[in-house]
């Protein structure tokens, strides 16, 4: 089927929006998306009709606890998750992270081993590296192949020993956009004994995660990178997270998952949250799939990405045309399946944010710096003070958007290259 890109974007109000009559393009998505609007009506309605805090017997506080439980419902769908109770809600990512870190810290001594990759969002990396200081433990670091892009498991191997306690891994860079064989990975991490945590925050707006296929203990995302509110999701294994002892309050919940959701959770954006997820399942439903809601959100990766991967590619060429231009990641169209849309570059003399300052003055939405991504620019030697040009494409932006920034990104080069001259 044709990708109804049209019908998607009237979802999505802030599409529409223009700053002086000048249209606004949106390539920004790898920081956050926009929302269609039945996650913000849902944000709303929760507000205004279920305000209450959660275990008592009055109308609200039942109706609360329902729209915690559908999110947690819904999440499994989208992950894939076996039960709900392996679905933990939280603040974001990185809070997440932080707070599982510690967790897992109970289960080390001194001399244990922790893997990381040079290829993470520093929110996989710095809880793990501060955990590592306060338990004296041993850090191996796994660097990315710069030609493949990828984490490669003959690199991995090597760095696992019979004290390898953790490996963190992310499933899609928030700078190159190569995605990672996390299931060869993880297979081969655990057959050491080693527990996998996986970032998804950046592979989830892009492509279906089966969280029992990966075969890894924890895996994270972030709902305001597809299409939802700011808040962070863990999936757990049961088997994993049941025997964990959570830091939490002496008198709070002990069942799953609420003893490792700390305080009161953020009700209204549960809400949003399961708004989001059912967004994903209508598009698939409006391409043809009548089954299960999580049978329903495959088809919408399906037809999104097939939609998505041509964009990407478009915005791959166009770049490549320029001289003096590096695309820090994978440029084969034969490829284009190990990468989610997600492009940054640097340019021979010129710093990265004069070229973003001028795009942004037209109204064109996209990111300078490291982005986080604080060990892929350090292995590259890209200076992390200025970072790369970042464009992430999602499945409302257009071809006609593409264009038009290829166009802005060659006449801005020009200019800052005439200027310098």
């Amino acid at each position: 089927m044709n990708f109804p890109v049209e019908t998607v974007r009237q979802k999505f109000p802030a599409l529409s929006l223009t700053d002086k009559g000048r249209r606004r393009i949106y390539l920004d998505n790898p920081a956050g998306t926009q929302v269609p609007q039945a996650v913000a009506d849902a944000v709303s309605r929760c507000l205004l009709t279920t305000n209450a805090n959660l275990g008592g017997y009055f109308e609200t506080t039942v109706a609360a606890q329902a729209v915690v439980d559908e999110a947690h419902a819904a999440m499994a769908d989208f992950l894939g998750a076996a039960s709900t109770e392996e679905i933990i809600i939280g603040a974001n990512m990185t809070t997440l992270t932080y707070h599982m870190s510690r967790t897992l810290g109970r289960t080390m001594q001194p001399g244990d081993e922790i893997i990381l990759t040079r290829m993470d969002h520093e929110g996989n990396v710095s809880p793990w590296l501060q955990l590592a200081e306060d338990l004296g433990l041993v850090v191996r670091w796994l660097p990315f192949d710069e030609k493949s892009w990828q984490v490669e498991e003959a690199t991995l191997a090597p760095l696992l020993t019979d004290r390898t306690r953790l490996v963190a891994l992310n499933y899609a860079s928030n700078l190159t956009g190569s995605i990672n064989r996390v299931k060869a990975l993880t297979a081969i991490s655990r057959n050491a004994g080693a527990i996998v945590y996986v970032d998804a925050v950046q592979f989830a707006p892009h492509g279906l995660i089966d969280v029992q296929d990966i075969g890894c203990d924890f895996l994270i995302c972030s709902a305001y990178k597809f299409f939802g509110p700011h808040m962070g999701i863990l999936w757990g294994r049961r088997d994993v997270i049941d025997g964990l002892k959570p830091y939490k309050c002496r008198c709070s919940s002990n069942d799953l998952p609420e003893r490792f959701e700390l305080g009161t959770p953020q009700i209204e954006l549960m809400a949003g949250l399961t708004a989001a997820v059912d967004y994903f399942a209508d598009l698939g439903a409006a391409a043809g799939e009548g089954g299960s809601r999580r049978r329903k959100i495959a088809k919408a990766f399906d037809v999104s990405t097939a939609y998505e991967n041509p964009l990407a590619q478009r915005l791959v060429d166009g770049l490549s045309d320029i001289g003096g231009l590096t695309i820090h990641g994978i440029t084969d169209p034969k490829q284009l399946g190990d990468r989610v849309p997600t492009v940054s570059f640097t340019v021979d003399g010129i710093v990265p944010e004069t070229i973003v300052r001028q795009m942004n003055a037209e109204n064109i939405f996209l990111w300078s710096g490291h982005n986080y991504a604080w060990e892929i620019v350090h292995q590259l030697g890209i200076p992390a003070e200025q970072g790369v040009v970042r464009i992430g494409i999602a499945h409302y932006n257009t071809s006609a958007e593409i264009d038009e920034t290829l166009e802005s990104v060659h006449r801005v080069i020009a200019m800052l290259r005439q200027q310098r001259s």
